[in-house]
């Protein structure tokens, strides 16, 4: 009776699984990278709650003890949201940066974890980011974008306001580059400050300095703006950042970044390191004896990021010795013991995301992570305790906070998705390899759909990861959610081509001696063994899908094979020629296409999607963002043009507010809906 009971309840369980919503995607919460406190015993995360409304969006700090003694709470309830936590020294006080009821531009705020209400420490026209305590826990430093020649925060205030008062709308440049991603470049450049808790005014580092008049000065130039990377060092008598000081010169050659020291009472930055590699992420470790910085080397098109070393203080012309010079993998983030022995580095590998440990004087780099499913990212440490923290999550669970044991063991401290998640009718991916004719061994995931029954036979979706630097690995994804192009009973394959990381340096460099033939080669190679390994698959019935470099992938495939029933593009590159004329980027695509775009040679044409425009057959919606800066949404009109011109069955989906990503809740909802009657229309 008791078995009867067991096999119904089991029964019903399985038969109220539904399949995933792009509601369920779109609403999950999103984790950011912890903190953890000094005195080891907390753990402070941002968390943002999306809505479908952006003006209900919130963003929080979450706490939770690290012993896991009691559940997560929320710390904080505002609404513009707070970033960039760092607790003090004494673990007492969590600073972050918050745009608060009455403030202009995002400040600093201190928090007592004690009690009380946060208050306001920074009152800069520009804002202020980025806080970092100093060692003794009496200041603080942080970044503010300052306009040219403005000594003070009124010459700040003056320059916005004339600005402001401005008749005329008009963007002028005299160099290079001039925007970046989705937002035009403006002559602002970070600056760095230091605000004692004591009070009294910010100093501001770097003003009046020559080490700002260059020409190509600026911060590191990443999506949400320019970074110069600023942290204390040990005695607090200094700061070390990371600068550019000839990014004018990047529309005609690689140019490297550099760490720079200045003293906390400001002067003339001194170069830490010199030559051609990029150097980025300073970090001192707890022992304050060693200055740490993830290094890229500047002469290859395509190389590993690797962790280096500097004795503190530095010796005169000493180089960075490297860590993780022999390892074959990317370091993603580092942290460090809290006796200052090991290093801790997070990195992809081979569709999982893992936590590594070495010696931090250098050695062999082993697995710390025992997990088997899953990416870790942003792992961090307590600098005083020995407490090993991380964002962890997979396909099937959305990111959590994790504590990781010195066995490698993790435990969750968060539990932000279970309810949301309970009754959801998906499966775990399924790793799958193959051997390419060039002899590869080639990985892909694949994803089964609601419901699936290994007896029927199922369409097939290729869904490429973009980049072409990128993994695609076991993890939830919220604008490509795997599962939910699975719903309409697809199986999706996504395969890690050539020119993807996680598999080592030479696999992911060998793509620009080869950009699409030989990837989009194996993408086809990979169906043809999945259909062997996999009876379940319909070699009948495929469709294409691609975003970024995905989408460059689909304009190939258009005209290089019949295979697919349709193929779905989003923000894909059309021609080599114009992209290079219209995108943010220069230099690079001189690299990876084989000399100028005025010689025409290498891969200019001949791997150039619109040169095949005569075989264009293949029924393809194409969709993009107006504001996307990286792919042109010229791009988008180019291969719509060609597939309207040749009579192919196609479809244009212009988004005008969106950038390279479709990032607006009820925006990213119409284009799922789109790519999903598509895909439907044809399979």
């Amino acid at each position: 009776m008791r078995l009867m009971l067991a096999l119904l309840l089991a029964a019903a369980s399985l038969s109220a699984k539904r399949p995933i919503t792009h509601e369920d995607v779109w609403t999950m919460k999103r984790v950011g990278v912890p903190v953890v406190s000094p005195d080891g015993r907390w753990v402070v995360v941002g968390v943002t709650e999306p809505s479908y409304d952006a003006a209900k969006n919130t963003s929080d700090l979450w706490i939770v003890p690290y012993d896991g003694s009691a559940p997560a709470r929320r710390l904080t309830q505002n609404k513009g949201g707070e970033g960039d936590p760092v607790f003090s020294p004494d673990s007492r006080t969590l600073a972050f940066s918050a745009k608060r009821e009455g403030d202009e531009t995002a400040q600093i705020y201190l928090l007592p974890l004690d009690g009380g209400e946060a208050r306001r420490l920074t009152s800069l026209s520009t804002g202020a980011a980025s806080p970092k305590w100093r060692p003794d826990g009496k200041a603080i430093l942080f970044q503010s974008s300052v306009y040219p020649g403005a000594a003070d925060d009124e010459a700040n205030r003056k320059a916005a306001e004339e600005r402001k008062a401005r008749k005329y709308n008009v963007r002028t440049y005299d160099s290079f580059p001039f925007r970046h991603w989705d937002r035009w470049l403006t002559d602002q450049r970070p600056h760095i400050f230091v605000q004692e808790l004591a009070g009294g005014a910010a100093r501001d580092l770097l003003a009046g300095t020559k080490f700002i008049t260059q020409p190509g000065f600026s911060g590191l130039i990443g999506p949400g703006g320019e970074d110069l990377q600023p942290v204390w060092s040990p005695d607090g008598r200094e700061i070390v950042f990371t600068a550019v000081t000839a990014q004018d010169r990047s529309v005609r050659e690689r140019v490297p970044s550099h760490l720079y020291r200045i003293p906390a009472t400001g002067g003339e930055p001194v170069a830490i390191t010199s030559g051609g590699d990029r150097y980025s992420d300073p970090q001192f470790r707890p022992d304050g004896k060693a200055l740490y910085a993830s290094q890229e080397r500047g002469e290859p098109l395509y190389s590993l990021t690797r962790l280096a070393r500097l004795d503190w203080p530095p010796a005169a012309a000493a180089a960075p010795k490297l860590i993780t010079g022999s390892w074959d993998r990317s370091v993603t983030n580092v942290t460090f013991s809290a006796d200052s022995r090991t290093a801790y580095i997070t990195a992809e590998d081979e569709g999982l995301g893992k936590i590594f440990q070495v010696n931090a004087d250098g050695g062999t780099v082993s697995v710390l992570s025992k997990a088997t499913e899953g990416m870790y990212g942003g792992v961090v440490s307590a600098s005083g305790r020995a407490a090993l923290a991380a964002r962890w999550g997979a396909m099937t669970k959305p990111d959590n906070v994790a504590a990781i044991g010195p066995d490698g063991q993790h435990r969750l401290l968060t539990d932000f998705h279970s309810a949301q998640t309970a009754d959801l009718d998906w499966a775990p991916p399924k790793h799958f390899w193959f051997t390419a004719k060039n002899g590869k061994r080639i990985h892909s995931l694949v994803i089964l759909p609601p419901g699936f029954d290994a007896s029927r036979k199922y369409p097939v979706v290729i869904f490429p990861h973009g980049g072409p630097h990128n993994m695609t690995g076991d993890q939830f994804f919220f604008r490509w959610n795997y599962h939910l192009l699975t719903t309409p009973g697809y199986v999706l394959l996504m395969t890690n081509y050539t020119g993807s990381t996680g598999f080592g340096e030479k696999f992911a460099a060998d793509i620009h001696s080869d950009i699409l033939r030989g990837p989009a080669g194996e993408i086809e190679e990979a169906i043809d063994a999945a259909v062997k390994e996999f009876p379940f698959l319909d070699a009948t019935r495929q469709a294409a899908a691609g975003a970024s470099y995905g989408g460059y992938l689909m304009n190939w495939f258009e005209g290089n094979t019949k295979r697919f029933r349709c193929l779905v593009n989003h923000a894909g590159l059309t021609d080599n020629a114009t992209m290079w004329g219209s995108t943010d980027g220069a230099y690079y695509w001189e690299l990876r296409n084989g000399g100028p775009v005025w010689e025409g040679g290498g891969a200019w044409r001949d791997q150039s999607p619109a040169t095949y425009a005569g075989k264009f057959s293949t029924p393809m919606l194409v969709t993009h963002g107006e504001r996307d800066y990286r792919v042109p949404v010229s791009q988008g009109y180019e291969i719509y043009k060609l597939l309207q011109r040749r009579e192919v069955p196609s479809r244009l989906v212009i988004f005008p507010d969106e950038n390279h990503w479709v990032l607006s809740g009820e925006n990213a909802r119409v284009h799922m809906k789109e790519v999903l009657d598509w895909l439907k229309k044809y399979l």
